[in-house]
């Protein structure tokens, strides 16, 4: 009976921890979550503060918000517009805004509209013009650690109309609603992942 009773605490003991290491490891979307743009090189630009909402809608969705970290960003003027950049060792990232009124809702299983959110253009130091054809979007997956995106090719130009309302231009690449997205090699591009955790 002792040994019985034993193994039945050790059994339920084991049951407890490991139930107890799968919460810790499983990566909560809802709460405010700090936005990284990730190098070839593992160097780390910290872009800002992504903030979901702990309610979800009738579609399982919940509602996030991006602020920008202060300083993070250089300011480059080009082809007569303001953009928001970050300057790596060989290449510069500006942020291209998506410019047309949005659901910003994301779900455990679709983050789409959050890979909208996050679209780039990439140029070399001594360009002084904004080519949208170098168009930079994260295909992005939900971790134990938290979210994970890596580069694909876009043409940014396919957004200079606007998309009919609820088309998502750049899809959720598997499949794409107008805009192409292209696999790249890993290491063509400096700033090739983003991370939000």
């Amino acid at each position: 009976m002792p040994q019985f009773f034993a193994n039945t605490v050790k059994t339920t003991l084991a049951s407890v921890l490991t139930s107890l290491s799968y919460a810790a490891m499983a990566w909560e979307l809802p709460g405010t979550h700090t936005v990284e743009l990730i190098t070839n090189q593992d160097k780390v630009f910290e872009l800002g503060k992504l903030t979901v909402t702990s309610d979800k809608n009738s579609q399982g969705e919940y509602l996030f918000t991006f602020t920008p970290k202060t300083g993070s960003y250089e300011v480059y003027f080009l082809s007569m517009r303001n953009f928001d950049c970050v300057t790596g060792d060989v290449e510069v990232f500006c942020h291209v805004i998506y410019p047309y009124e949005y659901s910003k809702v994301i779900s455990e299983t679709n983050l789409t509209w959050l890979e909208h959110s996050f679209l780039f253009m990439h140029k070399s130091p001594s360009e002084f013009s904004a080519k949208l054809w170098n168009g930079v979007i994260y295909e992005m997956q939900i971790t134990d650690n938290g979210i994970e995106g890596y580069a694909q090719a876009v043409d940014l130009n396919v957004i200079s109309s606007p998309p009919d309302e609820g088309v998502t231009p750049y899809g959720d690449g598997s499949n794409t609603d107008i805009g192409e997205r292209s696999s790249i090699n890993p290491q063509s591009r400096e700033f090739n992942r983003i991370r939000i955790y």
